[in-house]
């Protein structure tokens, strides 16, 4: 729940602003509702924690119901043990599809 109170201090918030030149932003699980509130996805579909898709809705065009949602430089993951699912996509973003599944199938992680 810490996440529902956060979006709402100007000073966290602020904080992550300074973010707005990065390549990439990236959350899992309710981290989306901060990149929301600091205004990241505006006109762009996430995901959150199916518990969070109402408190998600507010800030984006549209909320998937999906493990990972890339808007090119906002990528969001549904809930916690979308994590692995996240950092497996980031691996085949940046290093291949090859790369990633060898570090798929050294963490015996099944697809």
């Amino acid at each position: 729940m810490g996440t529902r109170n956060l979006v709402d201090d100007p000073e966290l918030i602020a904080w992550l602003k300074t973010s707005a030149s990065c390549q990439f932003k990236v959350s899992v699980c309710t981290g989306s509702l901060l990149l929301g509130a600091a205004g990241f996805l505006e006109e762009k579909t996430a995901t959150t924690h199916p518990n969070a898709f109402h408190d998600l809705q507010k800030y984006c065009k549209s909320v998937l119901d999906k493990r990972v949602v890339d808007e090119g430089d906002v990528i969001t993951a549904r809930g916690v043990t979308s994590a692995i699912d996240l950092g497996l996509y980031l691996c085949e973003k940046f290093a291949g599809y090859e790369i990633k599944e060898k570090i798929r199938k050294q963490m015996d992680y099944q697809t």
